[in-house]
């Protein structure tokens, strides 16, 4: 197993991190592992696939984008382009 040292940890959260290690029953360093554990699994591992990107992407947008405003009208009539002949 690795360790690491955390250096300049303010004092408000160091206490914080010791009254929450209390009431899970754990020391400070098993609070600080398994808050780091939770956090980082919760994240994932970054490494999503298309799908997935596309899939929460129609979750957030209700099922699509309406990009009607941002389209020419279709129902005008236009004169032929002349090439020069």
């Amino acid at each position: 197993m690795a360790s690491i040292t955390i250096r300049n940890l303010d004092a408000d959260v160091k206490e914080r991190l010791r009254r929450q290690a209390a009431q899970n029953q754990r020391s400070m360093e098993a609070e600080a592992r398994a808050m780091l554990t939770e956090g980082l699994a919760a994240t994932g591992n970054n490494t999503r696939k298309l799908g997935d990107l596309r899939s929460q992407f129609i979750a957030m947008t209700d099922g699509g984008v309406d990009l009607s405003p941002y389209l020419p009208d279709r129902n005008i009539e236009r004169d032929p382009p002349d090439f020069g002949e």
